[in-house]
């Protein structure tokens, strides 16, 4: 017999490879209470414990972390949702070049062994939309894993700009519940608003009344950037503001003069495209990565100033609060962070679908 929802006690959730903390806001904004979550990098779990104090944070490998661990830090001894971003650069599509196995492919694997240990009620897992085909083989021992363990599981690939993030980002997302379906969410928005959904929210509903950024140079003796909200972009070099200057709103760089494309951009248009473009204020962002300052590493120039969307609005566009604190005072780490999160509105979303199931069981 299944267990029966408490109406007075708080569902309890688990947030493993839990980076900066992006999935736990959307977590407790959606009504869970995380009582424990587990992340190794030291500048990302450093974040994560200055904005989620109450939460038992391990800072170790995922590999070394024991079920019985996780359930001691929920008070009732039980787990409602087990939730998890597993590394997913090897089945990213930007390393289709890259042939040799990255061995954190392995780590979702991780999710199913703590799924056994654990025997939560509910798992979430997100990840990038080439894991069922690049990784045909974890993925499908993943699914048959859950399923031997009772488990009923639903999983596509979701655009999160149809459920309020402002951004072009698709991610793998599977809903599993121990003897109970977990829907996935009906998107509440289109690009165009049409059948009854709003429209996509755009650049400018984002972050379209943010004042001009400090250059990072110049934070370092005025406090460092914390102090001034991580609202910072990177210095241009010339060539590269030469570059920024010619690029118009929302188009490619093959837009670009042929003499002021880097070399090995000229007379090819094969590649990744984005690079070296502005953002256009009426669009969705571009999927916010890890190079979100960087000019060369995707269509981050914004929409009118001669500079890079800043580390803040980079923040926003993943819908991390604007008071969320980056503990660290390195730019790379903090962009590393951002780039790899769940945004939180869209964790939220699933959140809520996984609140809506617990509440159906009987």
């Amino acid at each position: 017999m299944r267990r029966k929802v408490c109406k007075t006690q708080q569902p309890t959730a688990i947030d493993i490879f839990s980076g900066s903390g992006g999935l736990t806001v959307g977590l407790k904004k959606a009504g869970f209470r995380v009582v424990a979550a587990v992340e190794i990098e030291p500048h990302a779990f450093a974040t994560y414990k200055a904005n989620h104090p109450e939460v038992q944070a391990y800072k170790q490998d995922v590999r070394t972390v024991r079920g019985k661990s996780l359930i001691a830090c929920s008070p009732s001894g039980e787990i409602d949702l087990l939730s998890g971003c597993p590394p997913c650069q090897g089945f990213s599509s930007l390393t289709a070049r890259h042939k040799r196995p990255d061995p954190r492919n392995e780590l979702v694997l991780e999710m199913s062994r703590l799924v056994e240990e654990i025997q939560p009620r509910i798992v979430m897992m997100e990840n990038v939309p080439g894991l069922p085909k690049k990784g045909t083989k974890l993925f499908e021992q993943l699914l048959q894993k859950l399923e031997s363990l009772g488990y009923i599981s639903a999983w596509d690939i979701l655009q999160v700009a149809d459920y309020g993030v402002p951004q072009s980002r698709q991610r793998l997302v599977l809903l599993a519940g121990k003897g109970f379906p977990v829907h996935l969410p009906k998107p509440t928005h289109s690009k165009t608003g049409k059948d009854g959904l709003k429209p996509w929210r755009t650049l400018r509903d984002a972050i379209g009344t943010m004042p001009e950024p400090i250059v990072l140079a110049d934070t370092h003796t005025s406090g460092g950037p914390q102090r001034y909200n991580w609202h910072v972009v990177r210095s241009l070099a010339p060539d590269t503001l030469k570059i920024l200057k010619a690029a118009r709103p929302g188009e490619s760089r093959l837009k670009l003069p042929e003499e002021l494309r880097p070399p090995c951009h000229q007379n090819r248009s094969d590649g990744f495209n984005n690079v070296y473009g502005r953002l256009s204020w009426d669009q969705i962002s571009s999927t916010i990565t890890g190079g979100c300052t960087t000019v060369s590493k995707g269509r981050f120039g914004h929409p009118e100033q001669d500079r890079t969307i800043s580390v803040r609005e980079a923040a926003l566009l993943q819908t991390f609060p604007m008071d969320y604190i980056f503990d660290t005072p390195y730019i790379d780490y903090v962009c590393e962070m951002i780039g790899n999160a769940l945004p939180c509105d869209f964790a939220e979303v699933l959140a809520r679908q996984c609140l809506d199931a617990l509440s159906q069981v009987k």
